[in-house]
């Protein structure tokens, strides 16, 4: 199966190289670029992309909130499944926690793109989790605690059933789709249907936000 992606970014030379890095994967296929975010999410809602790779710092609207709105209209059309990736350079905390909160479902940083970046599309595409592993445990430490926009993290989790919650746990554990179904011997189909009612009935935008979720709320100790 293709992954149609989109690629935005105000630079041309870096649009360019991104593209490239895509194309040499079999699986992937780029259907759109855009030099900022309101072309990005104008793309999404035409041409319906698996995958965006998203920049955060352009002009007019930004990636953080061309996010915002790609997550938002996904929230509203159960059939539009794009997920957005960060490809930048910044990793400072405020670019960082704001794509997630944003509802991105990772975080890379440029400088690992070549290596890192074909697996991530795949990743992200197949409804994982991405995060760059120079943000990943700072990401963690400091969401754990402290999250003001959320209601009570115990009183989310007693929503999930007993399987929603075994999936959960290993989904803070990082393991992907694939790997929790040969785990539970359960089919890929199904697992995803175990994580999308995770997302919902947590109200967690995406699945790192969940993975937030299961550590805050005690089912997943950080330090193991």
């Amino acid at each position: 199966m293709t992954v149609t992606v989109v690629v935005a970014d105000d630079d041309p030379l870096v649009r360019t190289g991104v593209g490239m890095l895509l194309r040499s994967a079999p699986d992937l296929a780029v259907v759109g670029e855009a030099a900022d975010g309101a072309a990005a999410v104008g793309l999404v809602r035409r041409d319906r992309p698996d995958v965006v790779v998203m920049d955060l710092r352009m002009p007019g609207t930004d990636g953080t909130a061309a996010t915002r709105a790609i997550t938002a209209d996904r929230a509203d059309d159960p059939d539009l499944l794009t997920r957005v990736l960060v490809l930048t350079t910044f990793h400072d905390d405020d670019a960082v926690y704001g794509a997630l909160r944003a509802g991105a479902s990772g975080y890379l940083l440029k400088h690992a793109a070549p290596a890192d970046l074909v697996p991530a599309v795949r990743r992200v595409a197949a409804g994982d989790a991405w995060l760059d592993p120079a943000v990943a445990s700072r990401v963690i430490a400091a969401l754990v605690d402290t999250d003001p926009d959320r209601d009570d993290p115990p009183q989310l989790l007693a929503r999930l059933t007993a399987r929603e919650r075994e999936v959960l746990t290993l989904m803070a554990h990082g393991r992907s789709n694939d790997e929790i179904a040969a785990g539970l011997v359960l089919s890929g189909a199904t697992v995803r249907t175990h994580v999308n009612r995770i997302l919902m009935k947590t109200g967690s935008g995406n699945r790192t936000n969940a993975v937030i979720l299961a550590f805050r709320s005690g089912l997943v100790d950080p330090r193991r």
